[in-house]
Formats: structure tokens, sequence, C-alpha cells
């Protein structure tokens, strides 16, 4: 068996590192499931943010499909000029009292998953991790009126106690991070996730909202001191531009309080017998696919000239 170590390149190895309090584990990978870009904007906001520095590079020719996703490439005037380069990496992030956080973000490897998962678990047994978290968002038919909400998972329920349970069973297509996850609890070590939960109608623009909310959940899991008034700031600015758009189309206003009755009956049930006898009511409203549909096609016509909503 391959070495899972010759799956990444040490670019830093302080040594502060392993003096420090055990780190924490934090990854939003690209190529799964990521309604409003959640878990990207995550990523971006903390390196932005916060200071940082590249201690991996994950060999993305070893794990990447081209073919698969192509990255973009710029042709300018007979020559091209720029080379998205596609990139896997753990940076070393310290969050406001300088505690140390591990980021692990860029695409989603495409095989050797397995392979993929013994090389994240050395670097949990090197670097002494005691928790990892991962996060994204999925697209719900919820109305972007209404408070987030997140759906936890957990390696031990324990960790997730405070967290209401959205779903009982249900097979969903893999994911990388969900496999992470699942080998590092079958070896008794701690994993978390959260998927905030982002209105379907708005799964595929940037949602600075459903960001921040991840970021809140983390810091109260991790106890990490991270900064979310910057996502906060730009969540205000699209919510005010999405109740304008909103307010110019009376049929979304329509499905748009349809989704609010619909999350208000679901907060006010208790339990399941008030649930199952909200079910022929609800389904008199429209689906998530008919309320993104509408929305979109409304959207594609209130394009601005720079070609931003």
């Amino acid at each position: 068996m391959n070495d899972p170590r010759e799956l990444y390149r040490v670019v830093d190895d302080p040594p502060e590192l392993y003096e420090d309090e055990a780190p924490v584990l934090l990854h939003a990978m690209q190529g799964s499931i990521d309604a409003g870009h959640a878990g990207s904007l995550v990523a971006r906001h903390l390196v932005d943010k916060l200071p940082s520095r590249r201690l991996l590079e994950f060999d993305v020719d070893a794990l990447i499909d081209y073919r698969a996703r192509r990255p973009a490439m710029t042709f300018d005037e007979g020559t091209w000029t720029e080379y998205d380069q596609p990139a896997l990496v753990v940076d070393l992030v310290r969050d406001d009292d300088g505690a140390p956080l591990l980021l692990l973000h860029g695409l989603e490897p495409d095989v050797q998953w397995e392979r993929f998962v013994r090389a994240v678990r050395t670097v949990v047994e090197d670097y002494r991790v005691g928790l990892t978290i991962g996060v994204h968002g999925i697209p719900m038919g919820v109305p972007h009126t209404r408070p987030l909400t997140v759906t936890a998972h957990a390696t031990r329920g324990e960790l997730i106690e405070a967290y209401p349970n959205y779903f009982s069973r249900v097979q969903v297509p893999g994911s990388a991070a969900a496999l992470l996850e699942l080998r590092l609890g079958q070896e008794g070590r701690d994993a978390m996730g959260f998927a905030v939960n982002v209105p379907h109608y708005l799964a595929q623009s940037e949602y600075p909202q459903a960001a921040a909310e991840l970021v809140r959940h983390i810091t109260r899991v991790s106890g990490r001191s991270l900064p979310v008034g910057d996502l906060e700031a730009s969540g205000a600015q699209v919510r005010s531009e999405v109740d304008r758009q909103v307010a110019e189309s009376e049929e979304v206003t329509a499905v748009v309080h349809a989704l609010e009755g619909q999350y208000d009956s679901f907060v006010e049930a208790s339990d399941d017998e008030t649930r199952q006898a909200l079910g022929p009511a609800m389904e008199e409203l429209p689906s998530a696919d008919e309320l993104a549909a509408q929305f979109e096609a409304f959207l594609a016509g209130r394009e601005e000239p720079d070609g931003g909503p």
C-alpha cells in the first residue's frame, strides 16, 4: 500500500505548532454540494481576515480529474496568459486569541478517496488534532426572511446534543468530506460537521449569511475566536438586494410567503404527530424546484450592466 504521505508536500512545519494546544482541523472542500458557496466563503474569509501560513499542498495531479472539471485558462490576443491552478491545501490559521486552526480547503478529490482520507489522518495524527469539523451549504425549501438553520452531524451523539435532528434516515451521494468523517469516527476520533440550510432559490449565488452562520457554529463547538462581522455586513447587503428584487414580482413574493408559512408551521410543530398533520397543507405549497425556477427566471430578466443580479 502506497504511503499516504506521498499525496502531499510539506511547505512549512512551524515548530511552535507542536507546543500549542491541540489544534482543530476545519475542512471546506469544493466539488460536492455547497449551496450559497457557504463553505468556500468560510475558507476565504478566514484566510483573508486572520494570520495564516501554508503548511501542506496536496498533489492535485494525483487527485483531480481535469477533464471532469477543466480549469479555466485565459487567452488574450494570441497568447495564453493565465491558468486557474487547482489547489488543495492545509493552512495554519491563528484565531483572534492566537489559537491554532488547521484549514483544509480547495478542490475535493475526484479519485483515491480512501488514500486521501488516510493522508488527512496522518495530518490529524502528526499535529495532534483534537476535533475535525466540516462545513458546507445545502439547498432547502426555506425562505430567506427567516433565521438560518443548520443540520449537524458527528461521530458521537454527545457532540451534537444541542442540535435538532431534521432527518431520520436518508441516502445521498457520497463526498470525500463525508467519508473522512465516517472513517475518523470508525477510529474513535471526534469529527463533526455543519450543513447550513440555504434557501433553494439562492443556492447558486454567494450567500454570506450562510457563511456567517457556519462561523458562529464553528466558534461554538471549537472554542476558537473567529471574526464574523464582515460576513454579516455583506449578508445585510445581499438581504437588502434580494428583498428589493422579490418585492418587484408579485409571483415571487407569493411563493416566498408560502415558504414562510411552511417554515413557521415546522417551527411551531413540537412532535411528529403535528408534523404529519401538516402534510396535506404542505403538498399545496410550491416545491423548492418550482420556486427556484420561478425566481431564477425572474432574476434572469433583472441583470445589471455589470452582469450581477
